[in-house]
């Protein structure tokens, strides 16, 4: 995984808004809009790629705290976050109740163990702490589903050859998909965890998703 991110890092900006379709930017910025962030909060952008979460909290929270953390040193040298860690989401390098909130933009389908990144995002939120998450999906219909996956390996294909040469370059989303979650079971995975108030907004039939939820108060 480390060596996908560092070879696709370079684009990754620029594949993020092919797939889709230019609307990254604003899904991210009603995100941060809406997870209520308290003045001077500190916050964790986990798989930060390069940043577009940070900065987008920055320009609405000027006092926010942020710590960016990825397991590329590539992606977290474009994303330039004066205070990062090149860091496994499974293990992170941060005291228990540190954070007001973690962003997690498309980081979710590539953890993996997913329950475990998510037990590792509840010890480091602060009673209360949101976390909130931007990611691919399955639709929930089947054939939705499957339309989906070819057309996201199609375009991922094509952008691999024109960028690189390869066309297995980007047919990573949909590989990683294949097994995931519809944004319905991914609402139930976390209500079965410690999150409460758990609140879900779908975009392309389903097949990205942003995720709020909350620590449970102690």
């Amino acid at each position: 995984m480390r060596d996908l991110f560092t070879t696709i890092a370079p684009k990754y900006d620029f594949i993020t808004r092919a797939f889709s379709f230019g609307m990254d930017r604003g899904w991210k910025r009603r995100a941060v809009a809406s997870a209520q962030l308290p003045t001077g909060a500190r916050i964790l952008d986990l798989a930060c790629g390069t940043g577009d979460f940070a900065k987008l909290i920055t320009e609405r929270c000027p006092s926010a705290r942020i710590v960016g953390a990825d397991l590329t040193e590539l992606m977290l040298r474009r994303a330039k976050i004066p205070d990062c860690a090149c860091a496994d989401a499974a293990l992170l390098p941060f005291q228990n109740r540190s954070f007001d909130a973690v962003f997690v933009g498309y980081g979710l389908r590539n953890f993996p163990r997913l329950e475990g990144a998510l037990e590792e995002v509840l010890r480091v939120l602060k009673p209360g702490g949101v976390l909130v998450s931007l990611d691919f999906f399955l639709p929930k219909r089947t054939s939705l589903r499957n339309l989906y996956l070819v057309y996201l390996y199609a375009q991922g294909a094509c952008w691999g050859i024109i960028l690189h040469g390869r066309a297995r370059v980007y047919t990573y989303i949909p590989d990683s998909l294949g097994t995931f979650l519809t944004a319905g079971e991914f609402s139930s995975l976390l209500e079965n965890m410690a999150f409460t108030r758990v609140r879900m907004r779908q975009y392309l039939l389903g097949g990205i998703a942003v995720h709020w939820a909350k620590k449970r108060e102690l």
